[in-house]
């Protein structure tokens, strides 16, 4: 796992969401920090004061050159782009596109860090630990350092008491940061989580995909309109997020007509990827939770033939697939904007990283939308 130095003392932080830093080489000084080595110098007992700053100054340049044995055998099996990746510079704000008129950075700020929600596999630890890493002067640390890289929106669910409290407070700051809402309303009762969103300044509001999946797969495609309908009679965008491809195509064959969608996509590339006895859709496999898109390519096939704006999600594979590979697969492949998880120490790179992606894209077969 990467770790970050505060300079005394070490947070260790797995990318759970859209990223486990045990997956990732840590590709910057300040991450590289307090990595782990075998190889860091270590002061003798009878050393002098003088000594001890001399080494520990030595200690603090040589361990940026060095990474943990996992991370060095977890970098061994990437791709020859990823090993030689570095951060590049960032020398503009990530590009933004538009969905029904709503300006959209093309990089969006996933929620589940912030939330505390994590796809850890069988790592109980990691969700407290994120909940005690993002306190609230955390979480609005994040959303500024997201709007100063030109990330304009973010994900969070307004039934989250907590965390729309302190985005009202963001707002009301002087923060810019856009919410587009995730919602799962009772089945019987659309309109309260809707008009939360609306009610927060939400700019637009999509079903979960945990609802999605479900919803299409009992029959229910019908309700799904009804809540598009619902959301954009409160002037917002209306979108429909999803895990499995047939949920999608669902909606597509009921003409139901959303602004967006959010469809999981990532490869298949990864140490923990789903095994061949695994057929659960996800939605089913959260005790194993290692697998957020089953059909990768027969996702990609179907979104190139859909003329709407479409938010890739899950891109990393909740952190075992690194950024550069991930948002290359992604945006080559179709997606027209991703939604990421980010600690606030990622966000500089991740931009960087999706800049470049981004611009590499542009000759794709798929049209880009919003």
């Amino acid at each position: 796992m990467n770790n970050k130095s505060n300079g005394k003392s070490r947070v260790v932080s797995p990318r759970c969401c859209d990223r486990a830093i045990a997956a990732c080489p840590p590709l910057s000084a300040a991450r590289e920090a307090g990595a782990r080595s075998d190889n860091v110098m270590t002061t003798k007992v009878g050393s002098s004061r003088r000594s001890f700053l001399r080494n520990s100054v030595a200690a603090g340049l040589g361990v940026s050159l060095l990474r943990s044995l996992e991370e060095r055998a977890l970098l061994a099996q990437a791709s020859p782009d990823v090993r030689a990746s570095s951060s590049p510079p960032l020398n503009s704000a990530v590009p933004s596109g538009t969905i029904c008129k709503v300006k959209i950075s093309r990089l969006i700020c996933g929620g589940n860090l912030i939330s505390g929600y994590a796809h850890s596999r069988d790592l109980l630890y990691v969700s407290p630990l994120l909940k005690h890493y993002f306190t609230d002067e955390k979480i609005l640390e994040t959303w500024s350092l997201c709007e100063r890289r030109g990330v304009n929106t973010m994900l969070l669910n307004p039934a989250n008491e907590r965390d729309l409290a302190l985005y009202q407070r963001h707002r009301a700051g002087g923060g810019k940061i856009q919410l587009l809402a995730q919602i799962g309303p009772e089945k019987d009762n659309l309109s309260p989580p809707i008009k939360r969103a609306k009610e927060a300044g939400a700019v637009g509001a999509y079903l979960n995909g945990n609802y999605g999946d479900r919803w299409t797969r009992e029959g229910d495609v019908k309700r799904i309109g009804d809540l598009l309908q619902i959301v954009k009679d409160h002037g917002m965008i209306a979108g429909v997020a999803a895990h499995e491809l047939r949920s999608i195509q669902a909606v597509e064959k009921a003409g139901l007509a959303p602004d967006f969608y959010m469809k999981t996509l990532h490869s298949a590339s990864y140490w923990s990827t789903r095994r061949p006895e695994q057929i659960a859709e996800v939605v089913d496999n959260y005790s194993t939770d290692n697998y957020w898109c089953i059909e990768p390519q027969k996702t990609i096939s179907f979104m190139s033939e859909l003329e709407r704006p479409w938010i890739a999600y899950k891109v990393l594979a909740a952190g075992a697939i690194h950024p550069k590979a991930g948002f290359t697969y992604a945006l080559q492949n179709g997606a027209d904007f991703l939604a990421v998880g980010m600690f606030d120490f990622q966000i500089d790179e991740d931009a960087a990283l999706f800049t470049d992606a981004f611009q590499a894209a542009q000759n794709r077969e798929r049209q880009w939308f919003g």
